[in-house]
Formats: C-alpha cells, sequence, structure tokens
C-alpha cells in the first residue's frame, strides 16, 4: 500500500470508528491538502483554515500558561469542528454533527493523528537548498533556493519581461 493510500485508510478507518463524523481532512501545517475524507465539502479550504486555527490555539494556549496544543474545538450550531496536530508537521481536523461524543471522538482521533502524523512525517520530502560556495560574481547562481528557482523554464523572457505559459 502506498503513502497516499495509507494516510486515506487511516482517514477511513477514524470515520468508521466514529459515525457521527460527517469528514476528515489531514493537513500540511502550511495549510495543504495531505489526504481528506470530506463528502460533500472544500477539503482544500478546510485545510488552509485547519492550519491557520490551530496555530491560532496553540499560540493561546502557550500564552495561556497551559503548554503545547492537545486539540482545538470549535463548537458550531450543528455539531464541532476538532482539530488535531498530527506528528510534526501535520493537522487532523474532523467535523461531527451534534450528536457526537466528544470524548469518543477524542478517544478515536488523538492515535489516529499519531499515526497519521507519523506516516506523514515518513514519506515527506522536505525541501533542501543546495549549498553554492559564496562568490562576488553577480552571475552566479544564488546561495538559496527561491520560488523563482522552482519555476518551469520559459516563463522569464529574454527581454527581461513575465511571460504567460504558451505564449511566445
Amino acid at each position: 500500500m502506498n503513502a497516499d493510500a495509507a494516510l486515506l485508510a487511516e482517514l477511513h478507518r477514524l470515520r468508521r470508528a466514529v459515525p457521527e463524523m460527517s469528514g476528515a481532512v489531514l493537513a500540511a501545517v502550511d495549510g495543504l491538502l495531505v489526504a481528506g475524507d470530506l463528502p460533500g465539502g472544500d477539503p482544500h479550504h478546510l485545510a488552509a483554515l485547519s492550519a491557520a486555527n490551530l496555530g491560532i490555539a496553540d499560540r493561546l494556549a502557550r500564552l495561556a500558561g497551559h503548554g503545547p496544543l492537545a486539540e482545538s474545538v470549535v463548537r458550531c450550531a450543528e455539531g464541532y469542528v476538532v482539530t488535531y496536530p498530527a506528528g510534526a508537521e501535520a493537522i487532523l481536523t474532523a467535523i461531527t454533527g451534534t450528536a457526537a461524543d466528544l470524548a469518543r471522538l477524542h478517544a478515536e482521533a488523538r492515535p489516529a493523528a499519531q499515526r497519521l502524523g507519523a506516516l506523514w512525517d515518513a514519506v515527506r520530502r522536505p525541501t533542501v537548498a543546495t549549498a553554492i560556495p559564496p562568490t562576488n560574481d553577480p552571475a552566479a547562481p544564488l546561495a538559496t533556493r527561491t520560488p523563482m528557482a522552482t519555476l518551469p523554464a520559459g516563463l522569464w523572457s529574454e527581454s527581461g519581461g513575465w511571460r504567460s505559459p504558451g505564449r511566445e
């Protein structure tokens, strides 16, 4: 089983264990979607908002002097949105209806978040900057990777301006 299938299988397992769940999303800490089991919703937006929510909630918990965040619970008129840290670089967000038993959700989701985080931490491939010796040559390559270095070739015209892809 590949990593994507393993992540999705763990999300499905969590939803089967907690029938009141209507969806779950695993996001990277930068807000990008890793895996989603969210029928009828937008997993990309939920992933981005989950990262923002977890960052603010963690900051609030530390500022209050209560240590690192265990989870963030948002109680809504029609249910709950609960966000859990998942390993060093991921976030698990679970969506439930109002009938959800939060104690049961926590009991199932906390270990699931640990498993998902371990899977994600094992498969993610961090971007590593290539070390280039310093030089005074203005035409030398940059010392660190920049977003410009990852753009497809041909987007910068010889006359010094941006070109739209597919246009000459």
